[in-house]
């Protein structure tokens, strides 16, 4: 009996410290808002285009990562390249998403 009321004291515990163990919602959508509005100020590949029209309008791209998926018909092939300011997503040849990039946390 002892012991499940300490197993249980503890998981009430925990459970208290959970909004100050992880991270703020607000403050995350917040953030990704702030992201979203940056983007809408370059000038990155928009959905849709090619490779080849991506290619020619901004250039060689610095890396051209493995490509990921094309697995099953669920799961298309996935490229990414690596510009100096931006990543462009491409699902088979054609754009998906172009985001800025971001320094992670480990970059400092």
């Amino acid at each position: 009996m002892m012991r499940s009321t300490r197993y249980l004291l503890a998981a009430a515990l925990l459970l208290a410290a959970s909004p100050f163990l992880l991270p703020a919602p607000a403050a995350h959508a917040e953030s990704v808002q702030m992201k979203v509005r940056q983007e809408q100020h370059f000038n990155l590949p928009r959905r849709g285009l090619s490779m080849a029209q991506v290619e020619r309008e901004y250039g060689a791209p610095e890396r051209k990562l493995q490509t990921r998926g094309g697995d099953t018909r669920l799961h298309p092939p996935i490229h990414r390249w690596e510009y100096p300011t931006y990543i462009v997503y491409f699902e088979r040849s054609h754009v998906i998403h172009a985001v800025l990039r971001t320094p992670g946390p480990h970059s400092i």
